[in-house]
């Protein structure tokens, strides 16, 4: 019934990456400032009909899309008239166009090389204009895709009207200087302290353990290290192929990490502007809520058998050649039990402050747990006998695993509504269906509801311990969670996945001597007139690790007074509330990436990667009223050393 999610989630990646103007491999723009060169004339064709001639000279190896470019590939050329009082007599007519197959898009994508030729006809109906003005957006694409602007102006009597796109120009670049702030102590951003990415390699190593114990990996294990024993001419060669198996799976999965690490160096707000972006978190939601059904027994999601099979005959071409392929073959044909694991980490790696390296870790992790059993058993043959025989329990743990799914889908959605500021799970919301689906997980558990394909209904006192004890468990986190949905307790050990207290249907009244602002220039204004230090505080709607140091290092009543000696300015780098029209501009980066600022989410992002060179979530500065740096800035810390950080900022600002 559903067989390519995997490829469907890579391609969606990749669709989304391009129109988000970035792709794989270096970035050639930091030489050329720009691929295309404009050209604009005017033939005039009667009274008050003309012909105007966009002409484009695009340089070597550079592509630009057509205006007519498919729906689902690259993005389209779009030409912009800003001046009334004239009508486009029928459509565009483009020349020298080239069609090719994009095989990640699956369509036949039209673009222009080396030159663009496009004429349209115009009829002017008010005889007081003297010139046509306008701008072409388009998409010019080598190792990577960037976007381009170009504003033109058309003269039907001859004469030059550039004044007006210079003052646009100028507006912009006025706008974008005042994004760079004039930093002092600016060596101090090297030293930033931050949680250790060990954590994820950790959750990596955890989440490979529990793929281990899946019906598609489990069974795996006795036949592939028998295998190795038996098929070798001595152990001590049965022993080296299983090393190097388990050294091939390892290998496997961190290679599936290495494509982000380019896109975090193309442009270090990549993963956060992935990880917000609210057509990804649904994406994500509804790839979860088809990976948990098909746990649940009601359908199969595997990749194309023909894949399977040609990695199973590569795999006998024997030597190391074929053990590699035999490593790739179970990462294929485990796919269907081990992809929901790898969503969720990819997910949480994009999500969080360490983006692709994190991500490399948490994938090492996970390989390194499931290569482990291999060579153990390798070297210790007698151990398969302890191990316990695959039947029912393995389909209990992936109807558990199929629950947790659910709630991790919600998530998604949670992120996407809180980007977004729908107000569709509010926090009572949230709780609840997360009470709903753990409270179903217990009935699960103790038997009383069953799934496909689980074994015959047995009394609840003849189930097996570990699955009562889990049962038990579970139910004592449903009861947890419907005592804080009724604000019996603040569900601390969930700071994080639920939505803050203040997105809720009856907020919680706080009453807090902090000053805080959302714009740092309101907030630097209020500290200089009043003396006072600031910290800057960069977050995230979406961002998981902000609302744990809100909820448990903030609150604690040392912290608390710390901070209010300090003026709290909060940057919310992806909110997606489009600023005024005349607050948007176009801001180049330094490697000559031109990023147009819509949202406030923009704005701040850009601001903290052009000042503090990360795009990471949360991240705390301490600032003096003219700007300079107090102390190293720190990401997610313990309440020891945040507290230490505040005392250390309130000294140096005492003598500075």
């Amino acid at each position: 019934m559903i067989r390519n999610i995997f490829t469907l989630l890579l391609v969606f990646l990749f669709s989304f990456v391009t129109k988000a103007q970035i792709s794989f491999g270096n970035n050639p723009f930091q030489k050329d400032e720009n691929p295309v060169e404009w050209s604009f004339s005017v033939e005039k064709l009667s009274g008050d009909e003309y012909k105007l001639i966009f002409k484009g000279k695009i340089e070597p190896k550079w592509h630009v899309y057509s205006q007519n470019n498919p729906e689902g590939g690259a993005l389209p050329m779009r030409i912009t008239y800003i001046t009334e009082g004239i009508e486009l007599i029928g459509t565009s007519e483009e020349k020298n166009l080239h069609k090719a197959f994009n095989e990640v898009f699956g369509v036949d994508e039209l673009f222009f090389e080396k030159d663009i030729q496009i004429t349209q006809k115009i009829k002017v109906t008010d005889t007081n204009i003297k010139h046509i003005k306008g701008n072409i957006f388009c998409q010019a694409c080598i190792d990577v895709c960037i976007n381009l602007k170009e504003d033109f102006v058309f003269s039907l009597d001859g004469s030059l009207a550039q004044v007006e796109e210079k003052q646009i120009d100028a507006r912009s670049e006025d706008m974008a200087k005042n994004l760079e702030i004039p930093l002092k102590n600016k060596e101090l951003i090297g030293e930033t302290q931050k949680e250790s990415n060990w954590t994820v390699f950790i959750l990596g190593f955890l989440g490979g353990f529990i793929a281990l114990l899946t019906p598609c990996v489990f069974p795996m294990i006795p036949l592939t290290v028998s295998f190795f024993t038996k098929q070798s001419k001595t152990r001590k060669k049965g022993v080296f192929n299983a090393f190097l198996y388990g050294f091939f799976i390892l290998l496997i999965y961190v290679l599936l990490s290495i494509p982000f690490h380019f896109l975090d160096n193309i442009d270090p707000e990549i993963l956060n502007t992935i990880s917000t972006n609210v057509w990804l978190n649904i994406a994500f939601f509804v790839i979860f809520v088809i990976f948990a059904f098909s746990f649940f027994g009601y359908y199969e999601i595997t990749l194309p058998a023909s894949w399977s099979t040609k990695m199973d005959n590569a795999s006998n071409i024997g030597g190391i050649i074929g053990i590699f392929f035999m490593a790739l073959t179970l990462a294929i044909v485990s796919f269907s039990c081990t992809g929901p694991i790898l969503g969720s980490l990819l997910a949480g790696s994009l999500s969080s402050d360490g983006g692709a390296m994190q991500l490399s870790l948490g994938m090492a992790g996970f390989g390194l747990s499931l290569a482990l059993p291999f060579v153990i058993f390798a070297l210790f043959p007698s151990l398969l006998n302890s191990l316990p025989k695959s039947g029912g329990w393995m389909t209990t743990a992936k109807v558990f695993l199929g629950f947790l799914e659910l709630a991790f889908a919600l998530k998604f959605l949670s992120n996407a509504d809180l980007v977004q500021h729908w107000g569709l799970l509010k926090r009572e919301v949230f709780v609840g269906l997360w009470f709903v689906l753990f409270a179903l997980l217990t009935l699960y558990l103790f038997g009383i509801i069953r799934f496909p394909h689980d074994d015959p209904k047995k009394p609840l006192l003849k189930l097996p311990k570990g699955r009562l004890v889990l049962g038990l468990l579970s139910g004592i986190f449903s009861i947890y969670l419907l005592l804080g949905l009724f604000g019996k307790n603040n569900l601390r050990l969930l700071s994080g996945f639920p939505p803050p207290e203040f997105y809720a249907f009856f907020p919680k009244e706080q009453v807090s001597e902090q000053i805080v602002f959302k714009d740092y220039y309101e907030g630097m204004a209020y500290a200089k007139a009043h003396n006072m230090p600031v910290m800057l505080d960069f977050t995230g709607w979406a961002c998981v690790n902000c609302r744990k140091m809100e909820e448990h290092v903030w609150t604690d009543p040392q912290v608390k007074q710390l901070m209010q000696q300090y003026v709290l300015i909060s940057l919310y780098v992806d909110d997606k509330e489009e600023l005024p029209q005349d607050k948007q501009f176009d801001f180049k980066h330094r490697n000559g990436r031109v990023e147009y600022i819509k949202t406030i989410g923009d704005k701040w992002a850009t601001f903290q990667e052009v000042n503090f060179s990360t795009a990471s979530q949360p991240y705390y500065v301490l600032l003096s009223p003219d700007a300079a740096l107090l102390s190293s800035p720190v990401q997610y810390v313990d309440t020891d050393t945040y507290k230490e950080w505040l005392e250390k900022g309130i000294k140096t600002m005492a003598n500075h």
